[in-house]
């Protein structure tokens, strides 16, 4: 199951646990936090577009009530983690793992067919400068196989009209989402930004659109990660398993 260079890390949900790489790309808040913004109702399938090594469908299993979890990840090397992740938690019967790029995700899989789509997708576009544009890190955070618009017009086209998209990503590029998202036809509906503590500025934002909903945004109350004393705040603590 372990290769010499892995540990298992615990997600502090249901005894669950992942398989990571020393040195190589984790998991991180934005994640997790992801997690808990994305309403999964009884029943419902999600698709995690850029799953990396499972983390998201992993803890919707935890969290939600979905009847089917699916990660599409272009990196051999992490949906491998992913699967054997997968397998330590005995969820094979509720998750899959494909491997497959973003930008053909709407041949993969059928039209339609997804009741949300979640992403936590690289977040930098400026990707000039980068010594090794392949590195797992580098695709990870940065646009090198797919793009913001890719993500988007890809999740559209998989969720049922209704069907929510959800993801996380960083405030200084959300009018850039916002606009994607509504040429796209994803209407936002509900937005969180996060800051690291009170009194800093917004360093994430969750927000969540409709295919075909209605023009009428919710801002919810923001994320602080951080209390006074340095220590996970009692949200992060409660409300995403921290």
């Amino acid at each position: 199951m372990l290769r010499d260079d892995e540990r298992i890390d615990d997600l502090q949900r249901n005894h669950y646990g992942i398989i990571q790489r020393k040195g190589a790309f984790c998991f991180g808040m934005d994640a997790v936090l992801l997690s808990g913004f994305a309403v999964v109702k009884k029943g419902e399938k999600v698709l995690d577009l850029g799953t990396g090594t499972g983390i998201i469908p992993i803890l919707l299993t935890a969290k939600t009530e979905g009847s089917h979890f699916t990660g599409l990840e272009i990196q051999e090397e992490s949906a491998d983690m992913a699967r054997r992740s997968v397998a330590y938690n005995h969820l094979e019967d509720k998750v899959d793992i494909v491997t497959g790029d973003i930008v053909e995700a709407s041949r993969l899989f059928a039209l339609a067919s997804f009741d949300v789509v979640t992403s936590n997708p690289p977040y930098m576009n400026e990707s000039h400068g980068l010594k090794n544009p392949g590195d797992a890190k580098a695709i990870a955070r940065h646009e090198v196989k797919c793009t913001l618009e890719d993500v988007v017009r890809e999740g559209t086209r998989l969720l049922k009209p209704g069907g929510r998209f959800c993801m996380v990503h960083r405030p200084r590029r959300l009018i850039e989402i916002i606009t994607v998202m509504k040429g796209h036809g994803l209407e936002p509906k509900r937005m969180k930004m996060v800051h690291p503590y009170a009194d800093r500025e917004a360093n994430m934002v969750l927000i969540e659109a409709v295919r075909g909903g209605g023009p009428l945004l919710k801002m919810e109350a923001p994320v602080i990660v951080f209390d006074e004393n340095g220590e996970y705040s009692r949200e992060i603590r409660t409300t995403y398993g921290y």
